[in-house]
């Protein structure tokens, strides 16, 4: 967490860029489309013109520690909003690793001879994926706008406090080197008292 927030400081774009690329790379974390979040962020960064890495980096709030409860807000809600019963946790993760190995199976099989089966994938759209994928968008959408309003003006600050710092840092440099050059005339405007002697 520490090198992703000194590497988000670091980045050159303005403030409201890098918290646009925060914002699409939190709410990517909402939607199901897993082992694609990189490719997911990355395009809706270019789409609003944040900055892409900012974006690439907000995927990790999407972690083993939290998409437990993304996954289970998710899948709550969008059960209630397609009318249907909720559909416990311990049966999504299940479902879409099955999902996963039935996919590339399917994939690999257009290079073999062994025939392909997709019905038990319609039946995960229909029961998992569709539910998630509805589900994730509102809590997508506020924890990514809150990812934006709490990053935007903490990056501002750092951005002008780093500003300053850099022009004060600069300023002490050229003092040092005007004080270098007027001692240095100093110096070639004295005689030297050998000089002086031999004449």
């Amino acid at each position: 967490m520490q090198y992703l927030i000194h590497r988000v400081r670091r980045l050159p774009d303005p403030a409201h860029k890098i918290s646009r690329g925060i914002a699409v790379g939190v709410f990517t974390c909402f939607t199901p489309f897993f082992g694609m979040h990189f490719f997911v962020a990355a395009w809706l960064a270019w789409v609003i013109r944040g900055n892409v890495m900012a974006a690439l980096m907000a995927t990790f709030f999407g972690n083993p520690l939290t998409f437990p409860l993304i996954a289970a807000v998710s899948m709550e809600l969008g059960a209630f909003m397609l009318g249907r019963p909720p559909i416990p946790l311990q049966y999504v993760v299940p479902a879409f690793s099955d999902a996963a190995v039935e996919l590339w199976r399917n994939l690999m099989a257009i290079f073999t001879t062994t025939p392909t089966a997709w019905g038990s994938l319609s039946g995960f759209w229909y029961e998992f994926f569709l539910p998630y994928l509805i589900g994730g968008i509102i809590p997508g959408i506020l924890m990514g706008m809150a990812g934006y309003l709490l990053s935007n003006p903490l990056l501002n600050a750092y951005q002008k406090a780093r500003v300053a710092r850099l022009k004060k840092k600069f300023a002490k440099k050229r003092e040092k080197a005007e004080a270098r050059r007027a001692e240095s005339r100093l110096l070639h405007e004295v005689e030297d008292p050998h000089d002086r002697a031999a004449e």
